[in-house]
């Protein structure tokens, strides 16, 4: 991946560095593209079949009985932590499935949030609502919905804390139907434990749109003033957890573990069809570094039988040489001096919230003490003889396997993860990071 290195004619790699300059959508809109690809045919479907069809009306009518802004920002913090935790407990196999769309899909928690998001848009409540409300409403939606703030660690003695980010389905346009086994992951992980030969492991996790501007700060002052989601999301927690990764869809037939990400953007479209190239956009930019690196094991998660598919150590980025005008690829990793144009996961919003979370943990001073990192997953394929997005269904047999399959190996790699840093001899676990 030199241009934007996603190879995604397999839908590969995509999520890896975009778009800062250009203003989301204004509350004067009614929707956005991203929330206009909902009245499409299979975002309906998969709504219908998961009992998810239901959100977005209920939603509406409880935000239509609010007469002020701290009603309508209750009912928003209300039904968005609702929305999460149905999404959760349908993963997990806990209260109705709702149809027969499989547990395991994490579609309709997608659909479900962008029907909400489009009713706060689309609002005109009796009482006067400014911009900046509206957006902060919006603001509040999209954290409360994808877990951000339902992030709970026990206090019990001797418990592990991992954390893990998942994203949205993205690359829309291509193929409507498709679902993001990081997602999913995070879904059916969310607040479960991991028996590993250190002892128990609680994971916790969050989701995260495929969308430039979120990751830059959004529109209000207040979202920017700590940096973007991404920041927004970690920060409370990364010194006090003892392992985390982000996670996102990647290759074809293959995870890899990535070990350097890289401060560049390559202009792919996100979910909002809007793209720039440029470097990452941070806080304190004078400190920025042009790439970090995984403090994940990587060697022993290469080599332990986690699942069916392959796991690699990925060590490849392009990058421009000191004193040189032109990318080079280099297999090895940077060379010194060097300017990034993609990390090992390229340069889309995979290689981006990789690169924030990792330079996060360094700038908060736990490089040495707390393993991170990124893993992609394998691209979610569809079945044979359903791959055309205009005559193939939502869902089949082998899709939904592939989906699980891929679900169970993050499983199996982050236990891995966790036995190999609790044997080793220079990491200092949370409890003592935050005694410290």
């Amino acid at each position: 991946m030199t241009h934007i290195r996603v190879r995604i004619g397999v839908l590969g790699l995509a999520l890896l560095a975009g778009l800062t300059a250009t203003p989301s959508a204004s509350a004067a809109e009614t929707s956005t593209v991203e929330e206009q690809r909902l009245d499409k045919a299979a975002p309906q479907e998969i709504l219908r079949r998961s009992g998810f069809d239901t959100v977005a009306p209920a939603f509406a009518r409880a935000l239509g009985r609010a007469d002020s802004y701290a009603q309508a920002r209750h009912v928003v913090v209300q039904q968005g932590a609702r929305l999460w935790r149905r999404a959760v407990d349908r993963a997990q196999g806990r209260g109705p499935a709702g149809g027969d769309l499989s547990r395991d899909d994490d579609r309709p928690l997608y659909w479900a949030r962008l029907g909400m998001t489009r009713e706060v848009r689309q609002w005109e409540p009796e009482f006067s609502l400014s911009d900046t409300q509206r957006s902060q409403l919006l603001d509040a939606l999209e954290q409360n919905s994808r877990g951000q703030n339902a992030i709970r660690y026990p206090h019990t003695k001797g418990v592990k804390r991992i954390l893990v980010t998942g994203f949205d389905p993205f690359t829309l346009d291509r193929d409507i139907r498709i679902s993001n086994p990081s997602g999913a992951t995070a879904l059916a992980l969310d607040g479960t434990t991991i028996q590993t030969a250190d002892g128990p492991a609680r994971v916790e996790t969050a989701m995260f749109p495929v969308r430039w501007q979120d990751f830059t700060g959004g529109t209000s002052q207040a979202f920017r003033s700590g940096g973007g989601t991404v920041e927004r999301t970690l920060r409370p927690y990364l010194p006090h957890v003892d392992l985390f990764t982000t996670v996102s869809q990647g290759r074809v037939g293959r995870f890899d573990v990535e070990r350097t990400n890289g401060a560049w953007r390559g202009g792919y479209p996100d979910n909002l069809n809007l793209s720039v190239t440029e470097t990452v956009p941070v806080t304190d930019p004078a400190s920025q570094p042009q790439w970090t690196s995984t403090t994940l094991p990587y060697q022993e998660i290469v080599a332990a039988d986690t699942g069916r598919f392959p796991v690699y150590d990925n060590t490849s980025v392009t990058e421009i040489p000191a004193g040189g005008t032109d990318p080079v690829v280099r297999p090895d990793g940077p060379t010194p001096g060097s300017t990034a144009r993609a990390g090992g996961g390229g340069n889309y919003l995979s290689n981006e919230i990789a690169y924030r979370a990792t330079l996060l943990r360094d700038r908060l001073g736990l490089h040495s003490t707390l393993p991170g990192g990124h893993v992609h997953t394998p691209v979610l394929q569809f079945g044979t003889g359903n791959t055309d997005p205009a005559t193939g269904t939502v869902t089949d047999p082998e899709f939904v396997r592939n989906r699980l399959d891929i679900i169970d190996q993050v499983r199996a790699i982050l236990t891995v993860a966790v036995d190999a840093t609790a044997t080793a001899s220079a990491p200092a676990s949370a409890t003592e990071r935050t005694r410290g």
